[in-house]
C-alpha cells in the first residue's frame, strides 16, 4: 500500500462538551447508500435545530485504516473522515454492509479494530450485512441477530450456532444491534437519538425526513412470505416463524402456542385470511426454500431435503413430485438450463 493512502497520524476534531451522541461508521466495500445515509441524516438533524446541520448535539466520524473511498453498491463513493479512533471515544461503532460478494467485505486490520472495540465493551451495530462482519469477528455470539429476510439463509448457512432472526426490522441489547437495513435504519437511529439527546431531537429528525411514524424494535418486516397480504400481525408472526424455522420444523400446536393463541384460532385465521391450513402453507414455504436449494448445482439432495425441512431424500421427493408434477432433479435441470439461456 502506498504512504499516501495511508492515514500517517490520526487527526483529533474539536469536541464540545454538549455532544451527547458519538458514532464512528465502518463501511464495508460495496455498502449500501440508502442504510448509511438514513442513519447518518437522522444524527445530522437531531444534532442541532431544524435542518441547520450543526454537530451541536450528535457527532460523527467515518472510520478507516487508509484514506481511500469506499465504493458503495450503487457506484457512489464516500471518503473516510478519520482514522480507527480508540473505541472509547464513541458512543456506538457502526457497521455498514451491503452486497453479500465473493469478495472480502473489510480487511483483517478493520476486522481486529472491530474485535478490540468489543474487548473494550465498546457498543457495536450491524447495518444491512454490516451484522455478517460482527459475526465473521466474532463479536455476535452471545447476542441475538436481526437480519433481512433476504439475507436470512444465507446468515443460517454461514453462521449456524449464531441466533438469528428476519421478522423484526431491528434488535438493540446493551452492547450490539442489528439491523435489517434500509429505511429502517433510520428507526433505529432515532432511538438512540431518543435514548441519549431527547424526545425533540428525534421528533425533528423524522419531520424533516418526512417519516410520519417511527417503528421500534417489535416492528415486524415487510416482507410478505409467500406474496401473502395480510394486515394481521398474528399471521405474519406466524409466516415469519414459520420462514424461520424451516429445517427444524415447528408443529402447528407450538406455532400456536408461541403466538400465545390456541390451534383452532391459528386454524381459523389462516382460513379466513388465506383460505388454507397454516400445514399446508407450511409446506409451501419449504418447498419455496427446496427450490431456492435446488438452483445451487453443487448441493446434494439429500442436503436440500434436509435443509427443507424433509426427512429424508426420497419423502422429499415425493412431496416435490405431487407438488410440481415432476422429481426434483428434473426441475433443477430444467431450471438451470432456462438461466443459462437467458432471455
Amino acid at each position: 500500500m502506498e504512504p499516501d493512502t495511508v492515514f500517517q497520524s490520526p487527526p483529533r476534531r474539536r469536541q464540545t462538551t454538549s455532544v451527547r451522541l458519538k458514532v464512528g461508521f465502518v463501511l464495508a466495500r460495496s455498502f449500501t447508500l440508502t442504510a448509511f445515509a438514513m442513519f447518518i441524516d437522522t444524527l445530522r438533524l437531531a444534532g442541532d435545530e431544524t435542518d441547520k446541520s450543526g454537530r451541536i448535539n450528535a457527532d460523527w466520524e467515518v472510520l478507516s485504516n487508509t484514506r481511500q473511498p469506499v465504493m458503495s453498491s450503487c457506484g457512489v463513493q464516500v471518503s473516510p473522515t478519520s482514522p480507527f479512533l480508540d473505541s472509547i471515544e464513541f458512543d456506538y461503532i457502526v457497521v455498514v454492509g451491503g452486497r453479500l460478494t465473493e469478495g472480502v467485505a473489510v480487511d483483517k486490520e478493520t476486522l481486529q479494530y472491530l474485535r478490540d472495540a468489543g474487548s473494550k465493551g465498546a457498543r457495536l451495530i450491524g447495518i444491512c450485512t454490516g451484522t455478517f462482519i460482527l459475526a465473521e469477528a466474532g463479536l455476535m455470539v452471545a447476542h441475538e441477530t436481526c437480519v433481512s429476510w433476504l439475507h436470512y439463509v444465507d446468515f443460517r448457512e454461514r453462521f449456524p450456532g449464531l441466533k438469528v432472526r428476519a421478522d423484526r426490522i431491528y434488535n438493540l441489547d446493551t452492547t450490539r444491534g442489528s439491523c435489517a437495513g434500509g429505511s429502517s435504519a433510520a428507526d433505529l437511529a432515532a432511538e438512540l437519538v431518543r435514548q441519549h439527546i431527547g424526545y425533540a431531537a428525534e421528533r425533528n429528525a423524522l419531520e424533516v425526513l418526512q417519516i410520519d411514524k417511527v417503528r421500534n424494535a417489535e416492528s415486524l418486516q415487510s416482507r410478505r412470505p409467500l406474496a401473502i397480504e395480510t394486515d394481521d400481525p398474528r399471521l405474519r408472526a406466524a409466516l415469519f416463524l414459520m420462514e424461520q424455522n424451516i429445517e427444524n420444523t415447528m408443529s402447528v400446536s407450538k406455532l400456536a402456542m408461541t403466538l400465545g393463541i390456541s390451534r383452532r384460532q391459528l386454524e381459523r385465521l389462516f382460513f379466513k385470511e388465506v383460505n388454507s391450513s397454516p400445514a399446508l402453507i407450511y409446506r409451501r414455504l419449504r418447498l419455496e426454500r427446496a427450490k431456492h436449494l435446488l438452483r445451487r448445482i453443487d448441493t446434494p439432495l439429500i442436503e436440500v431435503a434436509l435443509g427443507a425441512g424433509f426427512e429424508n431424500a426420497s419423502h422429499f421427493s415425493r412431496v416435490f413430485r405431487r407438488a410440481y408434477g415432476q422429481p426434483p432433479s428434473v426441475w433443477r435441470r430444467s431450471e438451470l438450463t432456462s438461466e443459462s439461456v437467458g432471455p
